[in-house]
């Protein structure tokens, strides 16, 4: 059996240090069956939900190779959205801390091109970004990846369903043949398995059990008429009673809709789907991490990237049609060593999927139908904070520190009544008790942060 401990892998004693000072006491399974191989120059195809420890599964691999003497890109991750790619910069940056020098540079849409250009031509390491914004620096000329070592393709899937397929050929085709792929996917279809053969060389590949322990999350189905779903929505919600949750359904019209029906019952909703520009988007998924919204109505692609440490509930309006994707979905919860629950609606005409679920994680049947859900119009479910926007961020230089410091200075705000603090390159979001909102507005109207007036607002 395979040791789980790092300091079995071929690493350096300084990274082994890093990775115990960052709180990974052992490897998840992911972890323990790529890393070896990974380590050995081999490609790798990955198949592993979310959750599972995946990004430092080839983050401790590409770093590994690294020379830090050549300041060229050695090792590209592309993402399918910015708030994936932002979440391993972050994590790949915290597992470089081992070694200095290494230089990492994040190539996301919804970003201007000039910046990101002065920062390749000082050179980098690593490169993280998407496929659309990295095929422009290519045809630019102002990316570079010919003397690539590693390439990793994390959420394959989603980049494929995104429609992101020639782009990636394009991306790929200015690589060495001679390189390491690591191929991430959550799911895995034909489609995985063609790319694999076009762009790999005799991959290893490492599956992850995709069936969630009912320790961990509960699963439950509830079998209702198509006219009922609304009212067995809120009924599912005035039961469990989360306090946050993920509402999944199909299209980005039935996500609107849903929203609009739950703020209408008094429940702190937002819909995130691919019509938001990415300044919507930002909002919306900084105002669910930071608890100022507590549930979150999106499509499948709108998710991805979403990383909630603690979510108490999944909850599918609609079920995907391939339990691959349900099992992703519903691995958002049960993180951490917290409990999660899994509400699925489906009507008759959808017992099928529920089938398939059921075979696909080997159980005779996971299904519940109970008889009713009481209702009670007095229940509410309204998020515990709210949040504020500074139109000023990391370009002002500014850091949490000075607006935390300016808060809890002369507006006089208590430690305890600010959240999270999010900074953004022209915009800052944080997180307050809702008591505290007006004092702070009032306070940011005249006062000042970092010794410049910075205008805020409340955001919905």
């Amino acid at each position: 059996m395979a040791s789980d401990s790092f300091s079995s892998l071929a690493i350096s004693p300084a990274q082994i240090a890093n990775l115990e000072s960052l709180g990974y006491k052992k490897m998840t399974p992911i972890q323990a069956q790529s890393l070896p191989e990974v380590l050995k120059g081999k490609d790798l195809i990955a198949k592993a939900k979310t959750g599972s420890g995946k990004t430092a599964a080839f983050g401790i691999g590409l770093l590994n190779s690294i020379n830090p003497r050549f300041f060229g890109v050695q090792a590209l991750v592309i993402c399918p959205t910015r708030e994936l790619a932002d979440q391993v910069g972050k994590e790949l940056r915290r597992l470089a801390r081992f070694t200095q020098n290494i230089k990492l540079v994040l190539l996301c849409g919804g970003k201007p091109l000039g910046p990101q250009i002065g920062s390749l031509e000082h050179g980098a390491h690593i490169v993280v970004g998407t496929p659309g914004r990295l095929q422009d620096h290519l045809r630019k000329g102002t990316l570079k990846i010919d003397g690539l070592k590693t390439l990793v393709l994390d959420e394959a899937d989603r980049m494929l369903d995104m429609g992101f397929a020639e782009v990636m050929d394009e991306i790929i085709s200015h690589t060495p043949d001679k390189r390491q792929t690591l191929l991430f996917s959550a799911t895995y279809p034909d489609t995985i398995q063609q790319m694999s053969r076009r762009i790999q060389r005799n991959p290893v590949t490492v599956t992850v059990e995709s069936e969630h322990q009912s320790a961990v999350i509960e699963q439950l189905f509830y079998e209702v008429k198509k006219h009922e779903k609304n009212d067995s929505l809120l009924a599912l919600f005035e039961h469990y009673q989360p306090d946050n949750a993920v509402v999944f359904c199909h299209t980005k019209i039935q996500c609107d809709e849903v929203a609009d029906f739950l703020r209408g019952h008094d429940i702190d909703a937002a819909a995130i789907h691919g019509d938001l520009d990415q300044r919507e988007r930002d909002q919306v998924l900084v105002r669910f991490a930071n608890n100022s919204c507590a549930v979150l109505v999106a499509t499948d692609v709108a998710a991805r990237g979403l990383d909630i440490k603690s979510l108490k509930a999944v909850i599918n309006y609609e079920l995907p049609r391939d339990p691959d994707i349900y099992i992703h979905r519903i691995g958002r919860t049960g993180r951490a060593g917290e409990k999660g629950i899994a509400v699925s609606l489906f009507t008759q005409a959808e017992e099928v999927r529920v089938n398939a679920i059921a075979k696909h994680q080997k159980k005779p049947s996971i299904c519940d139908v109970p008889e009713s859900l009481d209702r009670h119009s007095s229940y509410k479910l309204k998020a515990p904070m709210v949040t504020i926007q500074l139109d000023a961020g990391r370009k002002s230089k500014l850091r949490p520190g000075d607006i935390l410091g300016a808060l809890t200075g002369e507006a006089g705000l208590e430690g305890a009544q600010i959240g999270k603090i999010d900074i953004f390159d022209m915009s800052s979001y944080v997180a307050l008790e809702a008591e505290a909102v007006r004092q702070a507005l009032n306070y940011l109207a005249d006062g000042k942060v970092k010794g410049r007036t910075i205008r805020a607002r409340k955001i919905r």
